[in-house]
């Protein structure tokens, strides 16, 4: 047990089925933190589970029990979940991959999707809230776990509150990307708008890396396609920015600087989170389709490096990133794997959503570059007894950026449904 501000911390280790399918076959380690107000941890709490966005990051290591935590843990006993396969729950990391032929390792990997984390939290539930069900706050792609879970195990549910993550229940990753590349040229045009004078800044670095070889600070090359997807934070509260000031400070002479390359090599460097680019597309995949490598697919003429003005990608992972990103490297024919599998499970069930009791509260950012609004909106429409929220007052990280006022309005709004 750790104490820190505002909260007292307790360590949880579970063992669960690597497939759940077969449960005497091999086993891995799910790591969940739980979080409790000082005041509270002898009180009889319910449990309010963190479902991170992702794919592929952990849950949030708090620091102190503020912002939304901090609203949380009024009411409830929160437990921080590393879904499996990142932070503490048997990791995936290049070792893993490093240990494994391709098809092995594309095997390993298809058991790590939203599916198998509803499965764990399930185990999970009946060790730490047995015969009560608990209630789920997902962010992002914890959203779209929200939306498995009420289709696999509504029993396990009290409440759901979500946070810029309503999946289309039907969507494929093509309808995906052609819906949030023009959310992301909006974005650009927008940073574009506030810093006028980045346009000419931006088009002499994304020049300087067509016509000159040049490396990050751990051997990487850094291409223009990667200088690219500078974009992706362009979503975020505050990143417009923060990427102005790494583009103000660009040159050291006729060279990039230190200061540029470190910070384009920490913002594009996915070793530590290998599963958010191996497993992306993949989380979009419920039939006999191959993904295919939809964003690479979708990407629009105007996004071309060469093209006036030039334009960042967002959330778009591309062929080039497992064969150009040295920690990425040893996932690359298991990633071709999967981007080419028919043979993926259905993640959500449109009749048992449509007929849902569990109150589930939902902003939906109206700007959102990541999470489509308006697919956000149809799948609301398909779901029983939910209540949105709709707003241009945050950014995709709103549930974060805003402390504890969006929770708090989804806890209202959730109060206000049918119980279930």
């Amino acid at each position: 047990m750790d104490r820190i501000p505002g909260l007292v911390l307790t360590d949880h280790t579970f063992t669960v089925p690597l497939d759940h399918s077969r449960p005497d076959g091999p086993a891995i380690e799910v790591f969940a933190r739980e979080a409790v107000a000082p005041a509270k941890v002898g009180a009889d709490l319910p449990w309010l589970v963190y479902l991170q966005g992702g794919p592929g990051g952990a849950s949030p290591r708090p620091t102190s029990g503020s912002g939304w935590l901090e609203r949380a843990t009024r009411d409830y006993r929160v437990l921080l979940l590393d879904q499996r396969g990142t932070g503490r729950s048997t990791p995936v990391t290049r070792r893993t991959a490093e240990s494994m032929g391709a098809e092995e390792l594309a095997a390993y990997l298809k058991h790590f999707r939203a599916d198998s984390i509803v499965a764990d939290a399930e185990l999970i539930r009946a060790q730490l809230s047995p015969g009560k069900p608990w209630s789920t706050l997902g962010q992002s792609y914890g959203g779209f776990i929200t939306l498995t879970y009420l289709s696999k195990a509504p029993e396990g549910l009290k409440a759901c509150y979500v946070t810029g993550g309503l999946a289309g229940i039907d969507a494929t990753a093509d309808d995906v990307y052609r819906r949030t590349y023009p959310r992301a040229k909006a974005k650009t045009l927008r940073y574009y708008k506030l810093f006028p004078q980045d346009v000419a800044k931006v088009r002499r670095i994304a020049d300087h890396l067509i016509a000159t070889e040049v490396k990050l600070p751990n051997g990487d090359r850094l291409t223009v396609e990667r200088f690219q997807t500078l974009g992706f934070g362009l979503g975020m509260g505050e990143s417009a920015e923060s990427l102005h000031w790494l583009i103000d400070e660009a040159w050291d002479g006729d060279e990039l600087s230190d200061a540029f390359l470190y910070g384009v090599m920490n913002r594009t460097d996915h070793t530590l989170a290998p599963l958010f680019v191996v497993l992306h597309e993949s989380i979009y995949g419920q039939d006999d389709r191959a993904t295919d490598w939809a964003a690479a697919r979708a990407m629009p003429a105007e996004f071309a490096v060469s093209a006036e003005p030039f334009l960042f990608t967002g959330e778009m992972i591309f062929p080039w990133m497992v064969r150009d990103l040295e920690g990425l490297r040893p996932f690359a024919e298991a990633a071709d794997l999967l981007a080419a599998a028919t043979d993926w499970t259905p993640l959500y069930d449109a009749d048992r959503l449509a007929a849902n009791r569990v109150p589930v509260a939902a902003v939906i950012y109206h700007d959102d570059m990541y999470v489509d609004a308006n697919l956000s909106l149809e799948t609301a429409s398909r779901v029983g007894n939910v209540a949105t929220w709709v707003t241009n007052e945050y950014e995709h990280d709103g549930g974060r950026a805003s402390g504890g006022a969006v929770l708090d309005r989804l806890i209202k709004l959730a109060n206000d449904l049918p119980p279930v």
